[in-house]
């Protein structure tokens, strides 16, 4: 099973076998040729063999169909435990000859079918659900055609490398968030009419595009961020130590829960998790940072015996 970022389809990973069509197919030609030696028709002997020739013949045609395609992944964006994860497969025909009938199938889920034109790439996405979070791979792959026929299948089977980032399932309700550093809580920072302007500061990667100063922007100024001081300004670490009384996973949705609301508010925050610590920082860079960190922490162990 060929494996890799782009898999080249030759020989030696192409099978072929008749399909349920193919053996009818051949048990009405053995039909036919005993029928003919039996009443010895010259016409039903030019009948079989023609009509087994060109079974033969399409035996090349399904092989030549899948030779020498190239497929390689796309990117797969992030999704939330739950949701399904979108995977994009390229596949790439270099000859001067059309595919038809082009078939990729991920495990037990529907297949897709798509049409190569001469000297083209198409592309196919796949839809695979999630559970958990993590990182959720592509896995096996099975392309096959039983063109042009439909007396025969050719088949193989691959493997790419494409994943998809998980994020834990955020906490559904309204939970505020923690107290930040100088005291006040923070959940009433998502509250309206509780931001007080207090300047403009040259913009910084990652700020959030709600803080953007639009209209001297569209005045041909420089960018500039808008920044506000009072309760909504102060900076919330997100800390895992902070959540005792919950499970593992639950203490990941909660964490998940607070750096969307904490992003939404346009607040600084940290994130600290069981030996990992993202400092404070806002924007979109930062929530996608944590998001990050909390699909790929490894739950500490648990203290026992042997």
């Amino acid at each position: 099973m060929p494996r890799g970022g782009e898999v080249a389809l030759a020989h030696r990973n192409i099978y072929i076998l008749p399909t349920r069509f193919g053996l009818m197919y051949a048990a009405a030609l053995a039909v036919l040729l005993v029928a003919s030696i039996n009443y010895s028709i010259s016409l039903g002997y030019v009948l079989t063999f023609l009509l087994g020739g060109t079974g033969v013949v399409s035996i090349l045609h399904s092989y030549r169909n899948l030779a020498g395609l190239r497929l390689r992944p796309g990117k797969a964006e992030p999704v939330f435990a739950g949701q399904p994860a979108l995977f994009q497969i390229w596949l790439d025909n270099p000859d001067a000859r059309e595919r038809p009938a082009i078939c990729v199938q991920a495990g037990t889920h529907e297949p897709l079918a798509t049409d190569l034109p001469a000297g083209h790439c198409g592309s196919l996405s796949l839809l695979l659900p999630t559970q958990a979070r993590g990182v959720c791979r592509l896995g096996r792959l099975q392309l096959y055609s039983r063109f042009p026929l439909g007396l025969f299948r050719a088949w193989s089977w691959l493997e790419l490398d494409s994943e998809c980032l998980v994020y834990p399932a955020p906490e559904t309700g309204a939970v505020p968030l923690p107290e930040g550093v100088d005291g006040v809580q923070a959940g009433a920072a998502l509250q309206a009419g509780q931001d007080d302007f207090s300047g403009l500061r040259g913009y910084r990667p990652g700020d959030s595009p709600r803080h953007i100063a639009w209209k001297a922007v569209a005045r041909g100024s420089v960018w500039l961020t808008k920044e506000f001081a009072g309760p909504a300004g102060g900076t919330v670490w997100l800390d895992w130590d902070a959540l005792p009384g919950l499970e593992d996973e639950a203490r990941l949705s909660r964490l998940c829960r607070w750096v969307l609301d904490a992003d939404a508010a346009g607040r600084a925050y940290g994130l600290r998790l069981a030996g990992q610590e993202i400092g404070p920082a806002g924007g979109e860079i930062q929530r996608l940072a944590c998001l990050a960190a909390l699909a790929r922490f490894r739950l500490p162990p648990r203290g026992g015996g042997l």
